[in-house]
């Protein structure tokens, strides 16, 4: 007895004077930052952004890790899987969280309970853009162009299920036009498809688009969302352009396997809107096309509600 007490003692002593981690001490070593989506398209450009940020801030690594396929699925089914200590965080989207629980039937995760909301972060038009082979100037143009080629024209997308889907998706219905969809991996690989001529357009966000745009690789004709887009000001919205109320918007967030504590992450979660504002310096985060997320002054799960109402 006495030795069992005495045992207890010493673990007691050993617990007591062991150092307690606290959320303020959130991070303390490099963190993962899990996106959906190839290299190169608008996840990945905003996931660079944000981590050169977040690392003055936290004063830790945060490594960016790609695992591109159906529609961010792969990611998030990985992100949801792993140990919930806050060190790896998904790059969420719009089709990870709300589009994909229609599309797939097994999907690998639960949206609403199996992840954690850390913060929205941004969001992004999607721009329709042609290859310069295409024989439209303007989206007037490319909808007359679609309804004398009834089933010969293609779009491109970053996967089944993204607003870049939709948003074609969503033409085919409105213009009354025969368009078929072709799938990529991301925005990057749909791009460089449309730059190589392969597809003759896309839908996707403006970010990685730019250069391309400026060089003359692609042309941009319309936009998805109800308001012109400041890196692109002379590009209609299909909403004035004939097609009143069309709206497919992509939006960002930052989530963490459920059981990680929101409050635990806390540092992470308040850290997140000084990178895309004012005081942070935004011409990285507004050139990109990026838009700043609405203000949330309550807990980040009440924030989320309607996101997952997409």
């Amino acid at each position: 007895m006495i030795r069992s007490m005495a045992l207890a003692a010493g673990i007691a002593a050993l617990v007591a004077s062991a150092p307690i981690a606290t959320a303020a001490d959130y991070p303390t070593k490099p963190v993962t930052l899990m996106i959906g989506f190839a290299p190169g398209g608008p996840s990945d450009v905003m996931a660079r952004i944000l981590t050169r940020k977040l690392e003055e801030l936290l004063k830790q690594p945060f490594v960016i890790e790609n695992r591109a396929g159906a529609g961010g699925s792969i990611a998030g089914t990985a992100v949801a899987r792993t140990t919930p200590d806050g060190y790896t965080v998904l790059l969420a989207t719009g089709s990870m969280l709300a589009i994909n629980v229609s599309l797939y039937k097994n999907l690998g995760y639960d949206p609403e309970k199996d992840f954690e909301p850390i913060s929205l972060i941004g969001t992004q038009t999607n721009v329709l853009y042609l290859h310069p082979s295409v024989p439209a100037k303007s989206f007037a143009e490319l909808i007359a162009h679609a309804k004398a080629n009834p089933g010969k024209l293609s779009f491109g997308s970053g996967g089944n299920g993204t607003p870049a889907h939709l948003a074609g998706e969503l033409l085919k219905i409105e213009a009354k036009i025969d368009i078929t969809h072709v799938p990529f991996r991301g925005t990057g690989p749909a791009l460089q498809s449309v730059i190589g001529g392969h597809v003759p357009m896309a839908f996707n966000p403006p970010s990685p688009l730019l250069p391309h745009i400026q060089s003359g690789a692609i042309r941009p004709v319309a936009i998805t969302t109800l308001k012109r887009t400041a890196v692109l000001p002379d590009v209609p919205t299909i909403a004035e352009s004939g097609f009143p109320g069309f709206e497919a918007t992509t939006w960002h967030a930052l989530v963490v396997p459920a059981w990680a504590s929101a409050w635990w992450c806390w540092p992470l979660s308040i850290s997140v809107p000084a990178c895309s504002s004012e005081a942070a310096g935004p011409a990285p985060w507004s050139s990109s096309g990026f838009g700043l997320p609405p203000r949330c002054s309550t807990a980040p799960s009440a924030c989320f509600a309607p996101a997952f109402r997409f």
